[in-house]
């Protein structure tokens, strides 16, 4: 099992975590951990919404959802040697849900808290849960569907040098 540099509790809000979690990439934000060249280990991360989204039949969440506390990541972790402007390689080894938390979730969002693209034509929230098994997904809302689901992970990057963050910003 590779070396586990960041957890996360998912029953805690992102600020509560034992390692903070934040939502922008900006060089006065601290590394949390350093590794090396090659070294393969784990993160755990939270989901994108920071676990506003509840494993329930009710898609009130969704509707209510602050999109100003949105995507949680976990970090920043440093890597030995790397400076500002290097390109670097990450391989995912392996991605997966949290012990314990084996589901995710598809939700349209109101009207009135931004909509989407269809909005004209489904203008109030909705939610599905999946539960997640191995590689396949099923949903309690959405009954006699099943596929297989690829977990991706989400956001990765890295955070600009103050020089680029103060052209960025001119």
């Amino acid at each position: 099992m590779p070396k586990k540099l960041i957890s996360v509790d998912p029953k805690k809000k992102p600020w509560e975590q034992e390692t903070p979690l934040h939502n922008r990439w900006h060089p006065d934000i601290p590394p949390v951990a350093e590794v090396g060249e090659g070294d393969v280990f784990r993160v755990e991360c939270v989901d994108w919404t920071g676990g506003q989204i509840r494993n329930d039949d009710s898609s009130d969440d969704v509707k209510n959802v602050d999109l100003s506390q949105v995507h949680y990541l976990s970090g920043p972790i440093a890597v030995e040697g790397a400076m500002p402007g290097d390109l670097l390689k990450v391989d995912f080894l392996n991605l997966g849900t949290l012990d314990g938390d084996e589901w995710g979730f598809t939700g349209t969002f109101a009207k009135e808290n931004g909509g989407g693209f269809l909005t004209d034509h489904f203008p109030r929230a909705t939610k599905a849960i999946w539960d997640i098994e191995g590689v396949y997904c099923s949903s309690r809302h959405i009954p006699g569907v099943r596929f297989a689901g690829l977990i991706h992970p989400g956001l990765i990057g890295t955070a600009p040098s103050h020089e680029l963050l103060a052209m960025w910003n001119e």
